[in-house]
Formats: structure tokens, sequence, C-alpha cells
């Protein structure tokens, strides 16, 4: 699949330039869509006893395409049902579709709130309702028919999602109240944000790009939003060790954390840092369970501190500092904090630093790295985690400018935003459980401490994460518990 992902305002420039620079018409590109469309239309109903295929056609230029896709489909015998909402076309290329499906003898119906009543298994939907300049909730007829393509598919009726499904925000991935949830959306040109982010994968089903005969190199020339990570990247990024390399080569890596009573935050954080890669993991943690930590991970270098004065010494030695997992908001962890933060060490923060961070925000030193979930970044940003939510893109970008560092937005597909914003495609729901934030957190500062940048680190860490999530859930996402993902991560890492 494509990298590069856009938002709609970058697609409709690309769009119009087709048009004005590469002589492309807009009623080409529609033909186009549509010829792309009735190729998937087929695919879909390859060995099925098909009944009806029904269109829903608005009357924008989504609609346009599916008018013509209609007449393709009258073409090659296939005798569509089309229902309009909103009439027929009154402007740009949609009105020649529209002539086209009439000049091939088709008439379309009126949306009626029946009309989907009696459609399952043996039929197909054409979703051409809504297109990229939807900006509102849908309602009325509209929220109706999108309820009834649902309901649809609810008794096993495929649907095939133009462009993107219908109430989808082609930006931020929001659910604009009722939405379509498509079998299988085909989208054009290039890849919308907003098919990535929020609800949009789920709604969108299978993903498919057709960039209708515009060149590779054309599309390069308009910014991307983000660029989608591909697990080939750790191959590149992670290049096989000298044969004479020793530990030192591989940095040193200090965790700082496990408040009394939190210890497992910080074990979890160590041994990812281990399994990590990095030549020496130490941990500086509170007396209280100093010893037992010791025992549960002997290759670890485990320190009772108890104060800063006692911490400053073992940052000296460290190549990058892991702050947070376990760390508290009590004296002790806001002397860690204080002490770490003014060391100037390269930093990677995450749970309860970040939340002293929201609390007091401050400078931070150069080559920091932020992890933070929803909840956390809502707090750094003053916002609500619904807002955050709402506009991922928005929100990693609004971190990024405030506090100038690299950030991880975590989350079902993780933003990180450096001097390009990334997205992770992979990790799976059974990574939704307290614990897998610590061992990312361990794991970019084990990739810094080998010598990565603190943006390839992020995003090599967010990745090697993700994929070894997958491949501890392949028994089951239910259960699966951030431990687990130790044992995979020495694969994954080794490509």
């Amino acid at each position: 699949m494509a990298r590069a992902v856009y938002s709609a305002r970058s697609l409709r420039a690309l769009e119009q330039r087709a048009q004005s620079e590469l002589g492309i018409a807009g009623y080409t590109l529609m033909q186009r869509a549509a010829e792309a469309c009735h190729c998937h239309v087929e695919a879909m109903l390859a060995g099925r006893a098909l009944r009806d295929v029904h269109l829903l056609c608005g009357s924008g230029n989504n609609g346009g395409d599916g008018y013509q896709l209609a007449a393709l489909l009258q073409a090659h015998g296939r005798a569509p049902r089309v229902w309009t909402l909103g009439g027929p076309p009154r402007s740009g290329d949609a009105v020649q579709a529209h002539a086209a499906w009439r000049g091939a003898g088709g008439r379309e119906q009126p949306w009626r709130p029946d009309a989907l009543d009696a459609v399952d298994h043996r039929d197909l939907i054409v979703d051409a309702l809504f297109g990229l300049g939807l900006s509102r909730p849908l309602d009325g007829e509209a929220a109706a028919a999108v309820r009834a393509i649902n309901a649809a598919a609810g008794r096993g009726a495929p649907v095939l999602a133009v462009d993107l499904p219908s109430g989808l925000d082609a930006d931020t991935g929001a659910a604009l109240g009722p939405a379509v949830r498509a079998t299988r959306t085909l989208t054009f040109i290039g890849h919308k944000t907003g098919l990535h982010l929020g609800a949009g994968p789920e709604l969108a089903g299978e993903l498919r790009l057709h960039m209708l005969g515009l060149p590779a190199d054309f599309l390069a020339s308009e910014p991307a939003a983000f660029l989608r990570l591909r697990a080939d990247d750790l191959r590149v990024g992670l290049l096989p060790r000298a044969r004479e390399a020793h530990k030192g080569h591989h940095g040193h890596v200090l965790v700082v954390g496990g408040e009394a009573g939190m210890a497992g935050a910080a074990l979890l954080a160590t041994r990812a840092a281990l399994r990590g890669g990095a030549g020496w993991v130490s941990l500086a943690t509170h007396g209280a369970h100093a010893a037992a930590l010791v025992a549960a991970q002997p290759e670890a270098m485990v320190s009772a501190v108890a104060d800063g004065a006692q911490l400053a010494p073992r940052l000296a030695l460290a190549s990058v500092v892991a702050l947070g997992p376990g760390l508290g908001q009590g004296d002790w962890g806001r002397d860690m904090y204080q002490t770490v933060l003014a060391s100037g060490r390269p930093l990677v923060l995450d749970a309860d630093a970040l939340n002293l961070l929201a609390a007091a925000p401050q400078p931070l030193p150069p080559g920091t790295v932020l992890t933070p979930h929803p909840g956390e970044a809502a707090r750094l940003l003053g916002r609500s985690t619904a807002e955050v939510q709402r506009d991922r893109l928005g929100a990693v970008l609004a971190l990024r400018q405030r506090y100038g560092a690299v950030v991880v937005l975590k989350g079902a597909g993780s933003l990180i935003a450096a001097e390009q914003v990334h997205y992770c495609p992979y990790g799976n729901p059974g990574m939704a459980v307290g614990g897998m934030g610590d061992v990312l957190t361990g794991l970019i500062a084990a990739l810094m401490a080998q010598g990565l940048a603190p943006g390839a680190a992020a995003r090599l860490g967010v990745l090697a994460h993700a994929l070894a999530g997958d491949a501890a859930a392949a028994g089951g996402e239910r259960g699966l518990l951030p431990s687990d993902l130790l044992a995979e991560l020495r694969r994954v890492l080794n490509p």
C-alpha cells in the first residue's frame, strides 16, 4: 500500500492540478473512477448468485461516480437499481455522468424509506452518496439511507464505498453522525487521512487505492499529511551489528521509576530496554523493592535511590533516560523528575512524567521523546480526551509545536510527529491493557541508546512494538499481556 496519506485539501489540489497541468478533463477522471469501481463490483460478485446491484447516488461528484458506474453496469447487462438522494446533479462533471446513465437507458428512483428492506446477502450495495466535501453530520433522508445500508449489510449484503464511506470525515476519521460501514472502500488518487484515523479503518473495511492513471511523481509533488510505516522499515533502519561490536557501542539506558508499590511498570520498561538491544540497562528505583527487582531481572543494574543527590551519579553514566513508568507524583517522584530534567540527558517521558509536565510545563532537553496516550495528551494540551480523539493528527502536531519534542500519540493507529508525521497501521485491540506503554518507553530508549535519532527511534520503536503485539496476539487478543511482547521483540528487531 502507498506510504503517503493526504488531507482532503491536498487531494482536491491534486485533482485540480491534474486538469490544469496534465490536461486530464474532470469527466475523464470520473470515467476512470467508474471503470475502477466496475472492476471491483465484478470481483465482489464473483461466484455469487446475484439478485440486484443497488447504487445510492448523491447529487455531487461522488454521485457522479455512481451514475457513471451505473451506466457501465447497464452496458454490461447488469441492470442496476439506482436510488437518488437530493435529486439529479445540477452542476459539474456529475451532470455529464448522469446524462451517460440516462443515455444507456437507465432510470433512477427517488430514495424511499423501504428501498433496501428486502436487500440481503444476494445483493450488493454501492455507496456513492457523499465524498470529500462532507463537513456536517448527516440527518434526515441521508441519515436514514445510511442506516438502511448498514441494516442491509447486517443481513449479509456486501457494500462498496466509492472514495470513502458516506458520513466519514475525510480528514479526521470521525463519524459525522450515522456513517456507512463498508465491506470494501475504493479510494481515488491518494489515501485520505480519515480512512486511517479514528473510525476510518473500521468503517472502510478492505481498503483499496486507484490512482486514476496519475503518475506517482505527480502525487509526490503534493505534501503528505503523514506517511505510513511498513514492516520492512525495520530492515532498513536496524542494520546488522558489526562483528567486533561490544556493549559500549550500544549505549546505556537508565530507567527511573518504580515508586513504592509501583515496581511493575519500571520492571517492564527495564526488560523492554534489554530486549531492545541496549548494551547496558540500569534501573534507579525506590528502595522499598530494589532487592526484589534485582532478583526479578539480574541482567539489569538496579539501584535504590532516595533522592536526587543519589540519582545524579547514575545519570552521569546514562546515554538515554526512560522516565515515568511507576514514577508517581509524590515527593519522591517529583524529586526524580526534576533531577532528570535538569541533567540535560536525552529523555523518553511517559506516564507520571507526562502528568508532571502537564501540571507545570517547562523546557525539555534536546532529544526528548514524549509518549502520551490520549488522556495524557489531553492534559498536556489542556483539552478533553474526546477532543484529542476527534482530531488525533491535529493533536500530535499541537503537542510537537508546544513542547518541541518528538511525540508519539499512542492508540489505535499511533502517530509519531518529528520532522515528518508517521502513522503505524499495525497493532491490535489486545494491546489495550495497562503496561503496554511501559514496554514501548523502554524500547524507544534502547533504540536511542544505540545511536538512532529520537525521531527514528520513536518511529521504529512504535513499529516494532506493534508488530511484536501482533505476533503475540496469534494465540488470541483477549488476555494478551505486555510481557508477552518481550519474547517477540528479539525476532522483530532482527529482521
